[in-house]
């Protein structure tokens, strides 16, 4: 292939036609799975084959650094088609009543559990004891309890337990942190991080306290939670929070809305976020200091990433987000490759405490003081 250089020595291009080349090179190399890597690939298998599920296994099907190889599923039309599709022998396909008995199937290293919120405790502690890792999608538990519980589990069983931060891989986002750990931005000052969209079906498990643990906070205000930790890098030491509710009707007692909530950190530095279920259009992260600023918008989507800075744009190449983020996990479960950003239970659990928080906040009115051993 020629390259950029002879490009554009034998084509002419405007200057208006440069200004894209960044774009151009983001929309092309969008679903590159890495290079096989130096070892055997991790083989998953995934508890629960719903939407997102699905989107995983798209992305990381051609991967040589992962291979699907178990499934499990309360739904035998969803095995019947997984299991065709992907190649995975009916040995090892499980529904929710018998997948103990993956203890027993040497070619399953690890379990996504892509379900409700709510099974999230119960199927991370059957998969430690069954001695497979764990990858788990956020939030990890519905309370801090669940998570706790979910961390001794797995580190009793000697198995890691990873949580479905998709977001520590992407690229602009981990430029950022890399500008504000060499200082580029000075004392920082400000975060808000804005995460919501309007939620359809009013029957929905995630419209049900029982299986989500709540409403919008658990589904997407926990963006901004974390993004807020990895910008500012620092956990917040208090937490005020209040709730509006338009439709009690739709969204039922202990189910959020929209919440409005702040955040303080060691360093002076104040968070101003919203979660919502009620407005579309909400995927924005800024964060400023005394000497510069970065803004994300979208922040949290599947992509691509867009993202500023007072130095220009960020033009780091789009990966798709499912693939670089179980590439990566496939190098932290195999071969103990240390992440840029934790994405590990204690990682999950620090969130569940703040959401605790938040919630504690909206019901009292006051303010919520933090401390971290």
């Amino acid at each position: 292939m020629q390259n950029r250089r002879h490009f554009l020595q034998i084509i002419p291009i405007s200057l208006g036609m440069m200004s894209l080349w960044p774009k151009l090179i983001e929309n092309t190399e969008s679903n590159t799975p890495r290079s096989a890597p130096d070892g055997p690939p991790l083989r998953v298998a995934f508890l629960g084959l719903g939407s997102y599920a699905n989107r995983v296994a798209e992305a990381i099907k051609d991967s040589q650094r992962l291979k699907i190889t178990g499934l499990i599923s309360g739904t035998p039309a969803k095995l019947e088609t997984w299991k065709n599709k992907y190649q995975v022998p009916d040995s090892s396909c499980y529904h929710y009543g018998n997948f103990d008995d993956i203890k027993n199937n040497p070619n399953i290293d690890a379990v996504y559990i892509c379900t409700p919120n709510a099974l999230h405790k119960d199927q991370t502690l059957r998969l430690a004891a069954a001695g497979k890792h764990v990858i788990c999608e956020k939030p990890m538990a519905i309370n801090v309890k669940e998570a706790k519980e979910m961390i001794s589990a797995c580190e009793k069983a000697g198995v890691k337990l990873l949580v479905g931060y998709r977001m520590h891989f992407e690229a602009k986002t981990q430029e950022i942190v890399k500008m504000r750990m060499a200082g580029d931005f000075g004392k920082l000052v400000f975060f808000q991080g804005l995460c919501g969209f309007k939620i359809g079906d009013p029957n929905q498990w995630r419209l049900n306290k029982d299986l989500a643990g709540g409403g919008a906070m658990m589904d997407i205000g926990i963006y901004a939670i974390n993004g807020a930790r990895y910008m500012i890098g620092e956990d917040p030491i208090w937490i005020t929070a209040q709730e509006t509710k338009t439709d009690p009707v739709k969204f039922k007692e202990g189910v959020d809305e929209t919440i409005q909530f702040q955040m303080g950190f060691p360093n002076g530095a104040v968070a101003s976020c919203l979660s919502t279920y009620n407005t579309s259009f909400l995927d924005r992260f800024l964060l400023t200091g005394h000497n510069g600023f970065a803004e994300l918008q979208p922040a949290t989507g599947y992509g691509p990433i867009k993202g500023k800075t007072n130095k220009g744009e960020l033009t780091q190449p789009h990966v798709t987000h499912q693939l670089m983020q179980m590439e990566e996990m496939a190098e932290i479960i195999l071969r103990n490759k240390i992440p840029f950003l934790p994405v590990d239970g204690k990682e999950g659990l620090k969130d569940m405490i703040i959401i605790e928080a938040i919630f504690k906040a909206v019901q009292t009115g006051n303010k919520i003081k933090l401390t971290w051993d």
